[in-house]
């Protein structure tokens, strides 16, 4: 059972939410990070997990396996700009994933939350330099107009994995308004952290919500990231096409849907933990022409 920590009590008028797991790219995560520490918000309640339900894994060191710590679920407040901030460690799935939304949701109805936004990645086929884009899916349809009006644009078709999508089903079902933002990152990039992504976000919350946060120690990371994905596009520009660019010579390159890199990415988690399946996962690499993108990656998993 997952319990309710307060270590202080808020003051709130009517404030929004922003919440955020791990995802591709640490988009969410990133922005709900940033903003935490930029607006100064202080922690006033944690959800404690059941330790036991969370697990997909043990952890070992020097040869002794043990349980790793459950994931922290944060709740931090904002007093200036009438923000609760959720952070969560680690996505969870399941029944145990279900439990921490509702969890999630019983803090913001007791807080009297009037709307909640998430983030999530949209790879694409870009390369690092190109400017992001900010897609919107909302829970309800008169949420559509905010969406236009802030100069986002409509995520037409898809899905969003993860809790950072499924919080806005379950925010519809206790009736809360819940947006859900999607910056677009590179494809090939899913695996790394991409701040650029995360300070767009941050840049149509700060407009939608009238705030101001420093960005500057946000902008040395874009611009120490970006020099490392420069390195990295190098290596995949083969195998990509880069802002539908056609290479020079030789066949078409292949256009990698994400669902695939969802799967690969998804083949590596359990090839860790099975060696079997890293089978299936070559023949994946291969087939969309990865490996030699994912080589290193690869070989890593039976060096243990």
């Amino acid at each position: 059972m997952n319990d309710i920590k307060f270590y202080k009590k808020v003051n709130t008028i009517r404030p929004v939410m922003i919440a955020g797991w791990p995802g591709m790219g640490s988009v969410a995560l990133g922005a709900v990070d940033y903003l935490k520490r930029g607006l100064g918000a202080t922690r006033f309640a944690e959800i404690l997990v059941d330790e036991i339900a969370t697990l997909d894994s043990v952890v070992v060191e020097d040869g002794m396996a043990r349980f790793p710590k459950p994931p922290k679920n944060t709740f931090y407040y904002a007093k200036d700009q009438d923000i609760v901030i959720f952070e969560g460690e680690a996505q969870v799935a399941g029944q145990a994933g279900i439990e921490l939304l509702n969890k999630v949701l019983d803090v913001a109805s007791e807080l009297k939350v009037s709307r909640i936004y998430t983030g999530a990645a949209f790879p694409i086929p870009v390369g690092y330099k190109d400017p992001v884009d900010v897609y919107a899916a909302a829970n309800k349809d008169a949420l559509r107009n905010t969406i236009t009006r802030q100069g986002m644009k409509v995520m037409e078709g898809g899905h969003i994995s993860g809790l950072n999508g499924l919080l806005l089903g379950f925010s519809e079902k206790r009736g809360i308004d819940a947006l859900c933002l999607l910056a677009t990152m590179p494809q090939y990039a899913i695996g790394i952290p991409n701040p650029k992504a995360s300070g767009a976000i941050i840049d149509v919350l700060s407009r939608i919500l009238n705030f101001q946060v420093d960005m500057r120690e946000m902008n040395e990371y874009i611009k120490d990231v970006d020099e490392k994905m420069a390195v990295i596009e190098g290596k995949v520009k083969d195998a990509f096409i880069l802002g539908g660019e056609q290479p020079d010579s030789g066949p078409a390159k292949k256009k990698i849907p994400e669902y695939i890199m969802e799967r690969i990415e998804k083949l590596f988690k359990e090839a860790k933990l099975d060696k079997k399946k890293a089978v299936i996962l070559k023949r994946e690499l291969d087939r969309w022409d990865l490996y030699k993108m994912y080589e290193d990656r690869f070989l890593d998993i039976f060096m243990v």
